[in-house]
């Protein structure tokens, strides 16, 4: 049995999604899943465009044996080495001794600390801007280095005008038949998915995303190929605009975040009163999220999207509440930045979150620090309420 679909003339999807997995690299929880997109281009010669994960090895196999009809593969273009990508190598190795893998010189090294076969043999390595021809089909490969790993490559289909982009464009979710954006309807179902993914994957690495995008840019790129996710053949300036958004840390929209570390409930409800009083300001883009109840992924994925953050802490063991420290370091680690931010901290005894929360923020860069704060013992009091007030207006002020 196989399950594949036509890209191109030429192009066929030959990939697969896991329904049943928890974590995607067991850090980040998937509930709609996740795809691994493999290619193969049927030209004059065959040409595979990476392999896919062990938990859909079996259905990969088939789909590429059905659309091989019986053919040799050529050449195995290895854009990325991430086990996801790559789990079937070997096989495709014992299966078709002589295929060709087309790989750049910082890929041979991992492929040999993933796997034990003659690799040098087998390798023909490319590099920037170098062409394979296949018979119709004229390829060119491009480094990406960090978006994510450092041997990324993106395969450029000239005849077609296909980019096969490796991790960059992916997202969170399994495929259900329809394999191409304008076949779902990508900005009410996908966008969260493929926005989490991009700031949670490769987020860390905007200046090197914006390398790439300045490279692609350079090309008549018709088609997006991602290893992750829909495929893309209408709009693509659309998606196009939000990675540059995205790796330039630019906020999507005007809004404001609300995370709360809340042991009680007494700094949620600060949160709350908070929240309300811009919604009578007229702030109609606010997300708020309780950081013991929600993966810190999502929280990191909507301080991407939107341009202020709230974080009202308690504090806990004389330092800030536990998941919220977590969420702050996220931040730190993925290079959050050009953000203005608000503080509430809330002690019984000795109020320190505040405080480390800013310390935290101000190694950041282009995190502008509100001087207004809010500041409470255990549970709120009307002059606190005054402060959150105050401080609604000066997040007002800066929107």
């Amino acid at each position: 049995m196989h399950c594949t679909r036509k890209v191109t003339e030429d192009i066929i999807w030959i990939g697969a999604s896991d329904r049943r997995l928890a974590l995607f690299e067991n850090a980040y929880p998937v509930p709609r899943g996740i795809s691994y997109n493999s290619y193969l281009l049927l030209d004059e010669q065959t040409v595979l465009f990476d392999t896919a994960d062990k938990a859909v090895a079996d259905r990969f196999l088939e789909n590429l044996l059905y659309a091989l009809g019986g053919r040799n593969l050529d050449y195995l273009v290895i854009d990325h080495m991430e086990p996801d990508h790559c789990h079937a190598l070997a096989e495709l190795v014992s299966r078709w001794p002589d295929m060709k893998l087309v790989v750049n010189s910082r890929t041979l090294p991992l492929i040999k600390q993933f796997f034990d076969f003659d690799i040098e043999s087998r390798a023909i390595v490319v590099r920037e801007g170098d062409k394979l021809n296949t018979g119709h089909h004229t390829l060119s490969f491009w480094f990406a280095p960090m978006v994510h790993w450092p041997e990324v490559m993106v395969t450029y289909d000239s005849a077609d005008m296909v980019l096969f982009s490796a991790d960059a464009f992916g997202t969170f979710g399994a495929l259900c038949g329809n394999i191409f954006a304008d076949e779902v309807n990508f900005a009410l179902d996908w966008l969260d998915g493929a926005r989490r993914y991009y700031t949670n994957i490769v987020g860390k690495y905007g200046a090197q995303t914006t390398v790439l995008l300045n490279k692609i840019s350079q090309l008549d790129v018709r088609m997006l190929c991602p290893l992750h996710g829909p495929i893309w053949r209408k709009n693509l300036p659309w998606y196009i605009d939000k990675y540059r958004k995205w790796a330039a840390w630019e906020p999507e929209e005007k809004g404001v975040l609300i995370a709360f570390g809340s042991i009680y409930g007494h700094t949620e409800n600060a949160a709350d009163i908070l929240a309300a009083a811009l919604a009578d300001r007229g702030v109609r883009n606010i997300a708020m999220y309780d950081v013991s109840a929600v993966h810190p992924s999502y929280i990191v994925a909507d301080a991407f999207r939107f341009s202020h953050l709230v974080l009202a802490s308690s504090t806990y063991n004389n330092g800030i509440f536990s998941n919220m420290e977590t969420l702050l370091l996220d931040l730190k680690a993925h290079n959050l930045q050009n953000r203005t931010a608000a503080v509430i901290e809330n002690g019984s005894w000795a109020p320190q979150s505040g405080k480390l929360i800013r310390e935290i923020l101000s190694s950041m860069k282009n995190i502008d620090v509100l001087d207004r704060s809010v500041t409470f013992r255990s549970s709120l009091k009307p002059a606190q309420e005054q402060d959150l007030q105050q401080l609604a207006d000066e997040l007002c002020k800066t929107l």
